[in-house]
């Protein structure tokens, strides 16, 4: 298939790259310059949006924030420029709302619109072991779904548009907080003088395992928060949670509170650590270090 790939960050640039070694010709853009691995690969290099868009049959976006795909959709030689007859699928984590907003306005000018929000961060955009969560229809999602199991191991249709963000925002929100539980635990078990590497070694397989067990309590425990996925993007996305929560006139208190801990992590130069470094926090209201098991 051809296909436009617009955003080749972290996450976009190893998901371009499987669809390239899948056989799919690409047709690149990102703001930064398209990196030279890409097109020794096969992609090829576009100077604008609508450029790549005219030359696919497919656009895909990854992008940080609702306000970044707006403009690559609907901006100067946008998306939407060159949008009629093909199938726009947004991976970004945006704004619920927004989605079906983008939608109608994709609708309008003759393309189709899924939103397919993934989780999984680096590690699971390198191993093409994404879980895809996409909203729209059933006859675009049939059409995309090769393309989509070329970059995760979990696709899954949740219902209509919109509706795959609204799961990756559920799917935030259990990982905000289970980071914050995991990282509760580790403080307390290390004060209190046992060796929090037993202390998770314990504990896994048990009822209290998790993948934020096996993956993040490592980073925890040696102090080490190199992205991953870092604290402000998961801000941005509880922020999502929060906002829509006020318009549907729910309460979401777990939440808030870690999106506090996570607004503290910025406080102390934190805004690009790894989300598991959400312990640091924790760690300066106990007065405690797990690294060093002294106190800062």
């Amino acid at each position: 298939m051809r296909i436009a790939f617009i955003g080749l960050g972290v996450m976009g640039r190893p998901m371009a790259g499987h669809l390239i070694a899948a056989g799919h010709r690409l047709f690149l853009k990102t703001r930064r310059g398209v990196p030279e691995d890409l097109v020794a690969a096969g992609g090829t290099a576009c100077a604008t949006v609508a450029e790549a868009t005219a030359a696919a049959d497919l656009v895909i976006t990854m992008l940080p924030d609702t306000p970044d795909v707006e403009t690559v959709l609907f901006g100067a030689d946008g998306v939407a420029a060159a949008v009629e007859g093909r199938t726009v699928v947004d991976m970004s984590s945006i704004s619920p709302l927004a989605t079906q907003d983008f939608a109608r306005r994709i609708a309008a000018a003759g393309g189709d619109y899924l939103d397919a929000p993934v989780s999984g961060g680096e590690v699971g955009a390198k191993a093409a072991t994404l879980t895809i969560m996409v909203g729209g229809s059933e006859t675009a999602f049939a059409h995309v779904k090769p393309v989509l199991e070329a970059m995760g191991k979990n696709v899954t249709r949740v219902g209509a548009v919109g509706h795959g963000q609204i799961a990756k925002v559920a799917n935030q929100i259990i990982v905000a907080l289970t980071i914050e539980a995991v990282a509760e635990a580790l403080v307390f078990a290390s004060k209190a003088g046992a060796d929090p590497a037993l202390v998770r070694q314990a504990i896994t397989g048990g009822l209290a395992t998790s993948r934020i067990l096996e993956l993040h309590a490592p980073r925890m425990i040696e102090g080490k928060f190199d992205p991953g996925f870092r604290i402000a993007l998961h801000q941005k996305d509880l922020e999502l949670a929060l906002s829509n929560a006020r318009a549907l006139g729910m309460a979401l208190p777990n939440t808030a509170s870690t999106q506090q801990l996570f607004n503290l992590c910025t406080a102390l130069g934190g805004a690009a650590w790894d989300h598991s470094g959400l312990v640091r926090a924790i760690e300066a209201m106990a007065g405690h270090r797990i690294a060093d098991r002294t106190a800062p």
